[in-house]
């Protein structure tokens, strides 16, 4: 390549010269770079869960290493690249894929065949990374704070069908087929008397099992909605008792009945599903529910996250069908004290959380709560009290009253810049917004790998590094 005549000499430039890699690859990347900290990290996980599926199969060709594996992965996770298309690509195209890879190539259907196989595992290194968080000192337990986001299912609501609408479409298709049945029966009595009886032995028209097969397709999620309407009317039941029991508690203390008519119990053996009722075809697993931030419907699952305060390191995630979080606050503080071995000085979360059986639940014992009964408007926000919080009263009454007093005013104010944060880190900078598996233990799985890969970050920017062999 020559110069331009009149301008000064440049540093050479070859891109057509052959030559040849550097004995070591990490010097393709600058210290410090956020590739050669995962590659680090994966070094020193645990993977022999992962090891042991390869234990004794020495069938077919050689598979890919499991430790370049999952760096792969947890990179595209960690920078918002989850394709294992793309992610094949960028073993070509980008460098730090490049040298993760050892400048080898795995297919996409190899990539994501390994994320298939060791989903479980995968998502089961959330632990490890959690622990080596409270290595590097950014979990201190003095706050945790929970709160849940709804993230789209790899699925389109307009492949929903409302349970109203199944009845209908269950009888259409029950005529078409008896129909079909009856046209298959003419054809197979003229084919007999023409070629002689059973010589052609046709299978049923592509039409009927066409249909047969969506009438079943159908039938199946009829039986869902039921069982899931069974199931709701039994939490309903469990509600309406917890109230009916405050109710009591509320007239032995004032020595009166409570205003207003008691709320009836549901019989979870007579319930039926809601005409609206939907089940999705493409993930049956997800429900439409609503997405806060767009106020619309979408098709979802509910991500749970307890998030801890000093440096918003998630410690403990989840994911549910329920459409709301009255059921979360207890499996979710538990799930945060087995992976932490300790509970939390103080845990706060939304209105949407309360309900007097969780806040007294005794696997809560010993943690401060700050859970509102009720939702509350900016502008509404009730005046402070001065005097300490009733030893006894109805459990909402208390806590109403805590949450006026100044330290619980200010404990639940930093609830939003703890935990809402994580979310906008892993929707609007990371781009996760919908998953991209489907069925509730492949979601569930793919949201703690999302969650762990937050908390990877979240160590590789507070300068913290793991020892490395040989180094």
């Amino acid at each position: 390549m020559e110069n331009w005549k009149g301008m000064r000499t440049f540093i050479p430039y070859e891109p057509n010269q052959p030559f040849l890699l550097p004995p070591d690859l990490r010097e393709w990347l600058p210290e410090g770079s956020l590739a050669l900290f995962i590659s680090d990290v994966v070094d020193t996980l645990d993977l022999s869960e992962i090891y042991q599926v390869y234990e004794g199969d020495d069938r077919g060709h050689p598979a890919y290493h499991p430790a370049m594996m999952v760096k792969l992965l947890l990179y595209g996770y960690s920078t918002g690249k989850v394709s294992s298309r793309k992610i094949e690509r960028a073993t070509w195209d980008e460098v730090a894929y490049r040298v993760l890879a050892a400048n080898q190539h795995p297919d996409h259907s190899s990539i994501a065949a390994f994320r298939q196989r060791h989903l479980r595992e995968l998502g089961k290194l959330f632990t490890q990374v959690l622990k080596l968080c409270q290595i590097a000192g950014l979990v201190e337990l003095g706050h945790l704070a929970l709160d849940g986001t709804k993230v789209k299912a790899n699925a389109s609501k307009h492949k929903a069908m409302s349970y109203g609408r199944m009845a209908d479409v269950e009888r259409q298709l029950e005529r078409e087929i008896e129909e079909l049945l009856r046209l298959a029966e003419r054809a197979d009595a003229k084919e007999d008397a023409e070629f002689g009886k059973g010589q052609l032995g046709d299978d049923l028209p592509k039409e009927l099992q066409r249909r047969e097969s969506r009438l079943l397709k159908l039938k199946e999620a009829k039986a869902q909605l039921e069982a899931e309407a069974k199931i709701e009317a039994e939490a309903r039941k469990r509600e309406v008792e917890e109230k009916l029991a405050e109710r009591e508690r509320e007239q032995e203390k004032k020595g009166r009945k409570p205003g207003g008519r008691p709320p009836a119990a549901p019989d979870p053996e007579r319930a039926v599903p809601r005409t609206q009722a939907q089940k999705n075809f493409t993930d049956p697993d997800s429900r439409i529910m609503v997405d806060s931030s767009s106020k619309s419907f979408v098709q979802a699952y509910n991500a749970q996250a307890v998030v801890d305060a000093k440096a918003q390191v998630i410690v403990a995630a989840a994911v549910t069908q329920e459409v709301n979080d009255k059921e979360q606050l207890v499996p979710m503080l538990k799930e945060a004290v087995a992976n932490l071995g300790k509970a939390p000085l103080v845990a706060s979360a939304d209105a949407g959380y309360f309900s007097a059986k969780a806040v007294e639940d005794k696997a809560l014992t010993g943690v401060d709560l700050y859970v509102p009964p009720d939702k509350q408007k900016h502008r509404d926000v009730p005046p402070p009290v001065d005097n300490p919080v009733p030893e006894d009263g109805p459990v909402g009454e208390r806590m109403r009253h805590k949450l006026r007093t100044d330290q619980g005013r200010d404990i639940y104010r930093r609830r939003k810049a703890i935990v809402e944060p994580v979310f906008g880190q892993i929707k609007e900078v990371r781009g996760f917004r919908r998953f991209s598996l489907r069925g509730f233990d492949q979601v569930a799985a793919e949201w703690d790998l999302i969650c762990l890969t937050h908390n990877l970050l979240k160590l590789f920017h507070s300068g913290w590094r793991p020892a490395v062999v040989g180094g």
